[in-house]
């Protein structure tokens, strides 16, 4: 890379002393702190901010965080046990890691927060062909009633979301 040139001012000829381009210098850095404090409290259009997620019904206490933490747990210990409780071990912790995930997704949802149309039909879908598999213990059945109910499921979280949000379909 090449050297760059400097233009040198003389300091006799300047039209403006230090003094005056220190204070100028001042103002545009105090210009600039009033026009980031004026945005930051301000989303973009279409965009949600951090402080808009929707409160959880049982106040400030971290029972989602809590939850997922025993996941993790449960996860980690049923990978070191190993055997039949290990195994159960990890599932359960990846139910209860679904669960709060899931939990979370349906108040976001809910609020207009952003959309998780999909995760929840897809839930919805899971849960019904599990229980229709336990039912009919059908093969041919399962995967009908998913689909059914996923797609169905998928329109009616769609709709809700639109009328939460004013029309808009989807938030990222």
């Amino acid at each position: 890379m090449g050297k760059r040139s400097r233009k040198r001012v003389d300091v006799e000829t300047s039209p403006t002393t230090r003094a005056e381009r220190d204070a100028a210098r001042a103002r545009r850095a105090a210009a600039a702190q009033r026009s980031r404090e004026r945005g930051a409290g301000r989303p973009r259009p279409g965009r949600t901010s951090i402080d808009d997620r929707p409160p959880a019904p049982w106040g400030s206490f971290p029972l989602v965080e809590l939850v997922v933490l025993l996941a993790l747990v449960l996860i980690v210990a049923g990978f070191i046990i190993r055997g039949e409780r290990g195994g159960t071990m990890i599932v359960g912790g990846l139910a209860l890691g679904s669960l709060a995930g899931i939990e979370l997704s349906i108040r976001e949802h809910f609020a207009g927060f952003r959309s998780h149309t999909m995760l929840l039909a897809a839930s919805a879908g899971f849960v019904c062909g599990a229980i229709a598999y336990l039912i009919t213990k059908d093969r041919t059945v399962t995967p009908a009633v998913a689909i059914v109910v996923f797609m169905l499921s998928f329109w009616l979280l769609r709709q809700v979301f639109a009328r939460r949000t004013g029309g808009a379909a989807f938030r990222r």
